[in-house]
């Protein structure tokens, strides 16, 4: 059994820091294009300090413009979505949440599938992702209201459940409508998730989003440890269970959605990253979410450089994150229940 001490939490964080430096260091490095981590250590200092004297033109380009949009968004959204896991999984009192329960991914993939399929360009195709994510978890919100003789939690899920359904039969409809030599393997690519179209200006839109929607899970972290007790203890020491609850769901739905939205429907970051951040630093939720925030941008940013390097075309990033996903969520379970 592990001890969840102090000082072990802090040397975890301080490992967890450092293994995030490392990825985007070798993010910067590795590619089509490599480029030594003295050179990258080089244009930065010249670029953000002044210090040392300018690199050649070409590796200034790739480094400013190509890669540091890319690494930043794989660092963002990975953090966004794992740390959105581990607000669904604290909530709702069960390991096995993800952000997508709510039917965020499928809103989100229905609405890209739509402004691909009606010839859009990228940028509304990413407005209307996000749009159809949050619409999406508004009609689970509508449904589970009108529902009332049951318990609120396994409404919501169920709700999720039905709505992502839906919303995955007309994705589908889409597919079998669309153009197979032009916009079915547009809408094929985006729904598998990728950052190969990131640039300058797709941060500066999503960015606002995925803050503003961390921002309550930062403050609130440690009233979610209370809600995670269940909603009897938790009015008991004084929380308003139904608020929190709606402002926990409205803060993950940003964060996944906008995520979504710039990348596709990636999977498993954030229902295998909050299990690992568990193992490490345990449940206490004021220590879990800057785990979580922390894993999270490695694991994202890892499965995005091997997406770019492992082949010479460009592998989805969803197909990567099941393949190392599903493993470490097994290793896990498996070492969870040998503890048990």
């Amino acid at each position: 059994m592990i001890a969840y001490r102090p000082g072990r939490k802090l040397t975890w964080m301080l490992a967890m820091l450092v293994l995030l430096l490392a990825m985007m260091l070798l993010a910067f490095s590795v590619g089509q294009f490599p480029i030594a981590p003295s050179t990258v250590l080089k244009v930065a200092g010249w670029r953000l300090f002044g210090i040392g004297q300018p690199s050649p033109a070409a590796v200034e380009a790739a480094l400013w413009n190509i890669r540091l949009p890319r690494v930043l968004a794989a660092v963002l959204i990975g953090a966004a979505l794992s740390s959105a896991g581990a607000a669904y999984q604290a909530m709702f009192r069960n390991p096995l949440v993800s952000p997508d329960i709510l039917g965020v991914s499928a809103g989100a993939g229905l609405g890209a599938a739509l402004a691909i399929f009606f010839g859009l360009p990228m940028l509304l195709v990413q407005g209307i992702a996000f749009l159809g994510g949050l619409i999406a978890v508004a009609m689970v919100c509508v449904v589970a209201a009108l529902v009332r003789r049951h318990e609120p939690t396994l409404v919501l899920v169920l709700a999720g459940v039905a709505v992502s359904a839906l919303l995955g039969a007309g994705i589908s409809l889409l597919k079998l409508l669309a153009d197979p030599y032009t916009q079915l393997p547009t809408i094929t690519f985006w729904l598998l998730g990728g950052l190969n179209t990131i640039v300058g200006s797709d941060l500066l839109t999503a960015t606002p989003l995925l803050v503003a929607g961390l921002l309550p899970l930062v403050l609130l972290r440690w009233r979610i440890n209370l809600l995670s007790l269940g909603d009897e203890e938790a009015a008991s020491l004084g929380i308003a269970v139904a608020p929190m609850r709606w402002t926990l769901i409205a803060a993950a739905t940003l964060c996944t959605a906008a995520a979504v939205s710039l990348a596709g429907i990636i999977g498993w970051v954030g229902l295998v990253v909050p299990h690992i951040a568990r193992l490490l630093v345990g449940p206490d939720f004021r220590q879990l979410l800057p785990a979580s925030l922390l894993l999270g941008g490695s694991f994202l940013l890892a499965a995005d450089t091997l997406a770019r390097t492992l082949a010479p075309i460009e592998l989805p990033l969803g197909i990567l994150t099941a393949f190392v996903g599903v493993p470490c969520f097994l290793l896990v379970l498996a070492r969870h229940g040998a503890e048990r």
